[in-house]
Formats: structure tokens, C-alpha cells, sequence
């Protein structure tokens, strides 16, 4: 299985509900940084399995709807605490809506919130 990724970086702001976190239940912000995995087997007639300057384009347009934003404001966190539990679920599925890319088989987000916590998503399509 082949696979490619990309970064960016980005700050939002947030803050968690539903339980006692100290801080973190206050609106604060990160700075965030996605790495999105694209997964395939077969590479296409140049040895490319994406063209990379694509999903640049694209996690750019994605990282642009949260940049400098409140998570909580946001229809896509209705009902969810934005952690980045479920920060990299919804990335990964706004960016699979996007995506134009027949060989890929599954698409991976990572989300770092500071030096030493990430959390990720990974479906296959």
C-alpha cells in the first residue's frame, strides 16, 4: 500500500463541555497542526498516487473553514465536544467529500494540539 501526506497549521479556538477539564472548559485556542495520509495501491501512469499540488489545494480550502474560528460555533460540532477526538472525524469526512481521487482505498487525519497530543481518524472508501 502506497501512501502520501501533507501538513498544515493552523489556530482555532475552543472549549470542552460535559465534564470538569479546569481550562479547558474555557475558550481558548490552538495551534493546531493536520496531517492528512492519503492510502492506495495502484499509482497512476506518471508514479504518482495523487497529484500532491490537488490536496495541497484542497486541506488548504478545508484548514481555511476553522482557521481563527470557535470550534463550538460551528453546525458540524452541534451536539459534539469539539476534542480532537472528534475534530479529526470530522475533517476526515469533509475532506473525503472533496476528494476526486478513484485509487485511493483510505484517508488518515491527524490532529496535534500541542508538542505531545494528537488524535486520529482513518476511513476507508
Amino acid at each position: 500500500m502506497y501512501t502520501i501526506s501533507v501538513k498544515r497549521d493552523f489556530t482555532a479556538h475552543h472549549y470542552l463541555i460535559g465534564g470538569n477539564w479546569g481550562d479547558e472548559n474555557e475558550k481558548h485556542a490552538h495551534h493546531y497542526e493536520i496531517e492528512l495520509t492519503l492510502e492506495g495501491q495502484e499509482l497512476d501512469q506518471y508514479g504518482y498516487l495523487v497529484n500532491i499540488l490537488d490536496i495541497e489545494a484542497l486541506l488548504n480550502d478545508l484548514v481555511l473553514r476553522y482557521e481563527h474560528k470557535t470550534l463550538n460555533e460551528l453546525k458540524e460540532f452541534d451536539g459534539f465536544n469539539p476534542s480532537i477526538e472528534n475534530f479529526s472525524r470530522i475533517l476526515c469526512k469533509r475532506f473525503i467529500s472533496t476528494l476526486n481521487a478513484q485509487n485511493i482505498k483510505a484517508v488518515n487525519i491527524k490532529i496535534w494540539e500541542n508538542d505531545i497530543a494528537c488524535a486520529s481518524y482513518r476511513q476507508e472508501i
